[in-house]
């Protein structure tokens, strides 16, 4: 073994080259522009699957989803894509702006400052995409 990458990093080298042969336009696409595809999920199919339907003495969907992002924030912030989706489920199921950065501000007594900080940083991200109508 005389080649020094190790093989996630041959991996990766041979699907960019492979990409740059199928398509060349493909080899400067960002996987970050994929998560705006997704659609958010309407309140009510949250509230169905996640909230109060199945559980009427439960949390509801809007509660769910702000302690989901209160884990995400106590595992260090690392998943970037997860983050904007909670976040933009949590708007979508009727948290308010105050709320979310309340949660995220929250775990900086269990995760530090600087995982806080990155999850305040993220979810900004979409708190300024979605302008000041409501939040």
């Amino acid at each position: 073994m005389s080649d020094p990458k190790n093989p996630f990093e041959a991996m990766m080298a041979q699907a960019q080259e492979m990409a740059k042969a199928m398509n060349p336009g493909l080899e400067d696409v960002s996987a970050k522009g994929f998560e705006e595809m997704w659609p958010t999920m309407p309140k009510e199919a949250m509230e169905m699957m996640f909230g109060k339907s199945a559980n009427p003495d439960g949390l509801d969907a809007k509660t769910r989803l702000l302690l989901t992002l209160a884990g995400l924030t106590c595992q260090g912030a690392q998943a970037d894509a997860a983050l904007r989706q909670t976040v933009r489920h949590a708007l979508a199921a009727g948290a308010k702006k105050q709320e979310i950065v309340e949660t995220i501000g929250q775990m900086s007594v269990f995760a530090g400052i600087p995982a806080m900080t990155k999850a305040m940083e993220v979810a900004q991200q979409v708190l300024d995409a979605q302008g000041d109508d409501e939040t």
